[in-house]
């Protein structure tokens, strides 16, 4: 069992910087795959970005590739995302989630368990 708290959200203007932070409980958070998803007013959640155990494979939506960055310290099982240049565009509520083994990593249907969410927004 792994539970997920995130922080780190906020308001901020376009152009601005936030960092989310991911605190995972559990033994064997190294062994998870994490990802970042967001979900808009009316919108569907959405994948942002995944880090898989090794911390080596990383993936990112294409909209926030080159603005995001995803990382994860093992030793505090934290996992975080780094945004810059934020836009209007990336204003949703922001979910972290784990997975044993995530194959399609874009699917949340892949994820064991989520986080209760942090807000961003963007304004313009």
């Amino acid at each position: 069992q792994v539970q997920l708290v995130e922080s780190g959200g906020g308001l901020v203007q376009a152009g601005g910087s936030l960092r989310l932070s991911c605190a995972a409980s559990g033994r064997t958070f190294s062994s998870y795959d994490m990802g970042w998803f967001r979900q808009a007013p009316g919108k569907e959640r959405e994948f942002v970005a995944v880090i898989f155990w090794n911390g080596v494979t990383i993936r990112y939506r294409d909209s926030v590739n080159g603005r995001f960055t995803i990382s994860r310290d093992n030793a505090k099982n934290t996992v975080a995302l780094q945004m810059n240049s934020l836009k209007p565009e990336d204003t949703a509520v922001y979910y972290c989630a784990a997975s044993r083994t995530v194959r399609v990593f874009t699917m949340s249907s892949e994820y064991n368990y989520w986080g209760q969410g942090t807000q961003v927004t963007v304004s313009s």
